[in-house]
Formats: structure tokens, C-alpha cells, sequence
């Protein structure tokens, strides 16, 4: 039986969907992933998917990270016609959109995935989209990307699933499901909520209102990281300090191009080592690796100009919770005299202050692995009191406490969708 690579590559919550020539010796003319044919060992195709993705549309390495694999789905094929094969999933995250399609493809197009079921495609597509699309696990577990990354996610989840619900309280119940899924990472539960207050009670209303806020969500995002760049200029900060991994903090760096970036590695997983490569390979900006302990030292030798940090949470007293070691710069960053902002959508402000900080923690063997009975204490998240903050970078523009405050009060309201509705069937009480 033949084996096939199946490579969907994401931007921005769409996929790269491909026409396949109306030559081709299998399926012509049918919508589908890029994809051909595993040339190496079927129980290790990555090589294939990589060479395919750069032979069909010129993507590689520099621009495409590989998210995951998925598990494979047999096709049988049609007798007399196309063969039976295997298919071996692959999803790439693409950090851009130029594609320069190859002569076996009639036609590439950036799409919701959603698409894939109402089009002529290859047997399976949707199917095999789902093995590696974002789950409510994917959202649980994650701890490598930043909240505005996991929030996508949950917006990816909630579409999918609304896309193939037949009821209202199916989607209902994923819906639940993602909001309290991460009860530290307020912008998962806010843009959640969002769908459900604007939409109608009806599958398909959900489907197009998680599709709208996942694109709002990304300009959010990009907008923010834009008003931090504007306050950063304006302060004339050419040396900057950040910590861990924060995927709006990165997009601020790059385009704010300093001189010199001073990154904290975050321990024990080291997240920001991820945040120092990209700002070094994207910006001219002279790039220093440090760790939680010496970065309070680096501020001053440094001559650190400004401090900016992302939010996992905002509670509505303007209170910010985000990774271990935040407080620790902001204490540091007030001894020094230097100004600390917080990059961070609307939606990372929570509808109230009961949220806490969360009970995540870092695995045991992160922090030790040796045979010794001793306990480690290494939580993800800590609170930095708004006292230490000097400035909230919105799409919106810079808040202070009291705007975070007419904020949270929004959310809030949209969070009411679910209050009155109990039982099994969606209807209120």
C-alpha cells in the first residue's frame, strides 16, 4: 500500500489549501493539503513532508515550524481508479503567507478550515485535518506558547466543533470545556465567552462568530504589541528587558528594533531562550541571555531604558499575573527607576479578581531529578501588584488602572451567557 504525506500549513488560523492540477495522476482537480508521496521509511515521513512542503510551495524551515503529527487514516481508494494508501498527517505553523505554488498544483488558497467540508477534495481531508487540530487538550495542556497563542487555539476548537455539532448544547458543552480549561490565562475564557454572548443559539451562528473572533484576536494582538512599540519610541527606549515567552512581546520587539534586548531565560523551562533567538535573527537589536536570578544586576549594568512584560491575566484592580520571576524585574525595575509596561489584549483583563493565579506548576524532574526526599516548589504563575505597573499596552492604547476596570466590567457581561442555562437541553430555566 502506498504511503502519502498530508501537510497542512496554518497562518493566522487559516490553512494553505491546494487545487491539485487537473493533470494529476490521482484525484485531479480536488482540493487538499500539499501532499505526494513517502519516498523514505513510512514509520518516519517527516523528510518527506518537509521536501514536499519546499518542491510545492517553496516554504522551509526559515519561515514554517512544525507543530505536530498526527495519526494516520487509511484511504481505500477506488477500484479501477485511484489505489488505496495511507495518510500521515503533518500541521506547520507558518509565519508567512508567500507561496510560490509548483506546476502540480492548479491553484493555492489561504482558507478557513472549515472549507474543507463543503468542497471537492481528496478522500478524507477533513478527517485527516481533525488528527492534527488543535483539542481541548491541546488548550489544557500547553505549556510551551503564551496565552494569546493558546487563546487561537481555543477559538480553532470551538469552530471545528461547532462545524460539525447538530445541536446548540454540543457546542455548548465544548464551549464549557475551553472556558475553564485554563482559569489562569484570562484570554482564553473572555474570547470564549465572546463567541457565545454574540452568537445565536444555533451550531452554525457559533461556527461564524468563532471565525470572526479568531481573526479579531490576531489583530488584537498585533495591535497591541504596536502600542508598546509607539509608548517605547516615544520614551526613547533603546534597551529593553523581558522575561520568558510571550508571543506579543516578541512581535513588539522585532518591530520596535532596538538597540539592545536583555531577555530573561525563565526557569526551570526556559521559554525566553525562544524569544532571545527569534528578537537576534529578526532585529539588529544586540540580544543578552540571561537568567531570573542576575536579570535584577543586568538592569542597572545593562543600563536597562524600559521593561516590558506580557499578562497571561489582568484582574480588574489592574493587578497582573504572568510567568514566576515577573515580580522579581518589576520590584527591580522600581529600585532602578525604570518603567515597566504590560503588553496584552483587552481580553487578557479578566471579568473579576477571584481568578487567582492558578495551581500550575513546572514537572518535579524540571526542577530536580535526583533521589533525595526533597520537595520543589515551582509554580508558573505569580501576581505583580498594579502598583508596579506603569502602563497597560492595549489595541486600545495605553490603560491605566481604571480603564482595565471599565474593561473587565465588559467582559463580565459577556460572560453571563451560560448563567441561566441548565440541563441537557440548552433550554433556560
Amino acid at each position: 500500500m502506498e504511503h502519502v504525506v498530508t501537510c497542512f500549513v496554518r497562518n493566522r488560523g487559516e490553512l494553505l489549501l491546494a487545487r491539485r492540477s487537473d493533470d494529476a495522476g490521482t484525484y485531479p482537480g480536488r482540493w487538499a493539503g500539499v501532499s505526494g508521496y513517502v519516498e523514505s521509511d513510512p514509520q518516519n515521513p517527516e523528510s518527506d513532508a518537509w521536501r514536499e512542503l519546499r518542491e510545492e510551495t517553496g516554504l522551509d524551515g526559515s519561515a514554517v515550524e512544525l507543530v505536530r503529527a498526527g495519526e494516520t487514516v487509511d484511504v481505500e481508494g477506488r477500484e479501477g481508479a485511484e489505489p488505496p494508501f495511507v495518510v500521515h498527517p503533518f500541521l506547520f505553523e507558518s509565519s508567512s503567507r508567500t507561496v510560490t505554488a509548483s506546476d502540480e498544483l492548479a491553484a493555492v488558497e489561504w482558507a478557513d478550515p472549515t472549507v474543507i467540508r463543503e468542497r471537492r477534495t481528496v478522500p478524507r481531508l477533513w478527517e485527516t485535518w481533525r488528527r492534527v487540530a488543535p483539542t481541548v487538550d491541546t488548550v489544557r495542556e500547553d505549556r510551551t506558547h503564551g496565552s494569546a497563542w493558546i487563546s487561537a487555539r481555543a477559538l480553532e476548537v470551538l469552530r471545528d466543533a461547532a462545524c460539525e455539532a447538530d445541536d446548540w448544547e454540543t457546542v455548548a458543552a465544548v464551549g464549557r470545556e475551553l472556558r475553564d480549561a485554563r482559569p489562569g490565562m484570562a484570554a482564553v475564557a473572555n474570547r470564549v465567552n465572546r463567541v457565545f454572548s454574540t452568537a445565536s443559539r444555533d451550531p452554525e451562528s457559533v461556527d461564524t462568530a468563532a471565525v470572526f473572533a479568531l481573526l479579531a484576536a490576531f489583530d488584537a494582538d498585533d495591535e497591541a504589541a504596536r502600542t508598546a512599540v509607539r509608548r517605547l519610541r516615544d520614551a526613547s527606549a533603546d534597551t529593553v528587558a523581558t522575561l520568558s515567552r510571550s508571543g506579543t512581546v516578541t512581535t513588539a520587539l522585532c518591530e520596535l528594533d532596538p538597540t539592545h534586548v536583555v531577555v530573561s531565560e525563565s526557569r526551570p523551562e526556559r521559554e525566553g531562550v525562544t524569544v532571545a533567538e527569534t528578537v537576534a535573527r529578526e532585529t539588529d537589536a544586540r540580544v543578552t541571555l540571561t537568567t531570573e536570578a542576575a536579570l535584577p544586576a543586568a538592569l542597572a549594568s545593562r543600563d536597562v531604558d524600559a521593561a516590558l512584560v506580557g499578562a497571561d491575566a489582568v484582574d480588574p484592580d489592574g493587578s497582573v499575573v504572568n510567568k514566576t520571576g515577573t515580580r522579581a524585574l518589576a520590584l527591580a525595575a522600581r529600585e532602578a527607576g525604570v518603567p515597566v509596561y504590560v503588553v496584552a489584549a483587552r481580553d487578557k483583563i479578566r471579568p473579576t479578581g477571584d481568578g487567582g493565579v492558578g495551581d500550575e506548576e513546572s514537572p518535579r524532574e524540571a526542577v530536580y531529578d535526583g533521589r533525595a526526599e526533597i520537595a520543589v516548589y515551582c509554580p508558573t504563575f505569580e501576581r505583580v501588584p498594579a502598583a508596579d505597573v506603569d502602563g497597560f499596552a492595549t489595541e486600545d492604547g495605553l490603560l491605566d488602572a481604571e480603564s482595565v476596570a471599565s474593561v473587565a466590567a465588559e467582559h463580565a457581561e459577556n460572560a453571563a451567557w451560560d448563567e441561566e442555562v441548565g440541563g441537557t437541553s440548552g433550554e433556560r430555566r
